[in-house]
């Protein structure tokens, strides 16, 4: 164990709601670089709004996918 800390308080001291939202700000920001976004498929109301965007019809619309 005698390796430096990642954070260090410099001035002053933080309570216990401080000290929470800081490791949570730093899991959030270590996850989004160490895993990338799974690309998300485009909703049915974004792609109605593109007729050419997708090969289904108006007779193949309501059926399931």
């Amino acid at each position: 164990m005698n390796e430096e800390p990642l954070v260090s308080v410099v001035r002053g001291s933080l309570d216990d709601h401080e000290v929470a939202a800081l490791a949570a700000i730093l899991a959030s920001r270590s996850t989004s670089v160490n895993y990338p976004t799974p690309p998300q498929a485009p909703s049915d109301w974004l792609l109605s709004s593109r007729p050419g965007a997708h090969p289904r019809t108006w007779r193949t619309a309501g059926l399931p996918r």
